[in-house]
């Protein structure tokens, strides 16, 4: 069997690894003539962590990402709402990493040329569509270098190649443009001091305003005595404001765009206008996903990761849900009596319960309760008891729980994923 992957991001290059562990030849082809660590921080949950420590990058997580202890909500004062323990001490039996995105590509790009070989991931090559018949796949490349157009033929193609998936586009050629929601995000990466436990995830405001999420990104930073801070800032902008831009995760953002919604949000842990500041690159993106679709696979042709189900930045789920994507492709795949078959199984497994989690992302309960401590507290609060009931602080554990976080125990006791060839 051969698999042509379009797209060499965190889903496209786990998918090459699984396949590859499972004895399948496989090729990726990425438009980018040259991969670099671009981007910010993600979170990695214990799932998609099992996944890749299962395809033995568990030491290189461990010497690039930051376990992370714990996620707090904060008021846009700084006041403690609510908070969990995260990762191990949740009962499961990996971590959570936080960790930079392009660190992580650049980890998992080195894997697949060290086991499938140099040529194994093919940059500088455009997809431009593709064939198919009962016997083959055939995909149409450009290398983008010399203009040179080309064929390749494999059993199974996997649109691996995100929001703006060409493959996506093929197998769904009147779907609308991505569909944004009014808030638009700046993002960026600085040194700093560490904050509260040293690793903690946090979150302060309300994206019904403005709301920022700020963690540590890197165990050699921390190392060090100082901390690398991923901040994420989302401002609800005026009803009827145009998107006007295309959704692209390396455009540059300005500070005096994103500064005034935060110059006064000085807390005793942290001092968010100055982290801002001294942000040497800032990236700007409206938040955008797409619906969900009915159908990912036809015959010999199937989506993966963001080409599938574009989500919301919400609950860490991005880059989780495409390691999922990728592993449960391979298992499918292999065991099946043919592609097609394993390609229907693959999807089976994955597509519900991923489009759940889209839906999710659009309305969570913990924004609505985040939103209410403003509404009801906009000066701060002494007790968040005074603020909210019980009930709706046991709202965002929920949360969370529904679209994040699996049953420790059904995690750690599930067999593996992996695939002997």
């Amino acid at each position: 069997m051969r698999v042509v992957v379009v797209g060499a991001g965190i889903g496209g290059l786990t998918a090459a690894l699984s396949l590859h562990e499972a004895g399948v030849d496989t090729l990726v082809v990425e438009s980018s003539a040259r991969l670099r660590p671009l981007g910010v921080g993600i979170n990695l949950l214990p799932h998609a962590v099992r996944e890749l420590t299962e395809l033995g990058l568990g030491g290189a997580l461990a010497e690039l990402g930051v376990p992370t202890a714990e996620m707090v909500h904060f008021d846009r004062h700084g006041g403690r709402i609510w908070g969990e323990p995260r990762g191990r001490a949740l009962g499961y039996d990996w971590p959570q990493y936080s960790i930079h995105r392009g660190e992580l590509q650049m980890a998992l790009l080195d894997a697949v040329r060290e086991r499938l070989g140099a040529g194994a991931v093919r940059a500088g090559t455009l997809f431009e569509g593709f064939e198919q018949d009962a016997a083959r796949v055939r995909a149409r490349l450009l290398d983008r270098a010399s203009g040179t157009a080309g064929t390749v033929d494999a059993d199974v193609l996997v649109g691996a190649d995100g929001l703006h998936s060409a493959v996506r586009a093929q197998l769904n050629p009147d779907e609308p443009p991505p569909l944004w929601n009014g808030i638009r995000m700046w993002r960026g990466v600085t040194e700093g001091e560490p904050f509260l436990s040293g690793r903690t995830l946090a979150v302060a405001g309300s994206n019904a305003a403005s709301k920022i999420v700020v963690y540590p990104i890197s165990i050699q930073a921390e190392r060090a005595g100082r901390a690398l801070l991923n901040w994420v800032a989302e401002v609800k902008l005026p009803s009827g404001t145009p998107l006007g831009q295309t959704a692209d995760w390396n455009r540059t953002g300005r500070l005096e765009d994103v500064l005034p919604h935060y110059a006064d949000w000085t807390f005793d842990w942290l001092d968010v206008p100055a982290m801002l500041s001294r942000t040497a690159e800032i990236l700007e993106y409206p938040m955008v996903d797409r619906d969900p679709l009915d159908r990912w696979t036809s015959g010999r042709v199937t989506l993966l990761g963001d080409a599938a189900h574009p989500m919301y930045p919400i609950g860490s789920n991005g880059g989780s849900q495409a390691v999922l994507d990728a592993r449960l492709l391979a298992h499918e795949l292999v065991k099946a009596a043919d592609p097609a078959e394993g390609l229907l199984g693959y999807e089976r497994a994955r597509r519900e319960p991923v489009n759940a989690i889209v839906l999710a992302c659009r309305d969570m309960p913990a924004d609505r309760v985040l939103h209410a401590v403003g509404e009801r507290a906009p000066d701060g609060f002494d007790r968040i008891e005074d603020v909210l009931t019980p009930e709706e602080l046991s709202t965002i554990t929920g949360a969370y729980q529904r679209t994040s976080f699996s049953d420790a125990e059904a995690l750690n006791t599930r067999p593996s994923y992996s695939v002997n060839p």
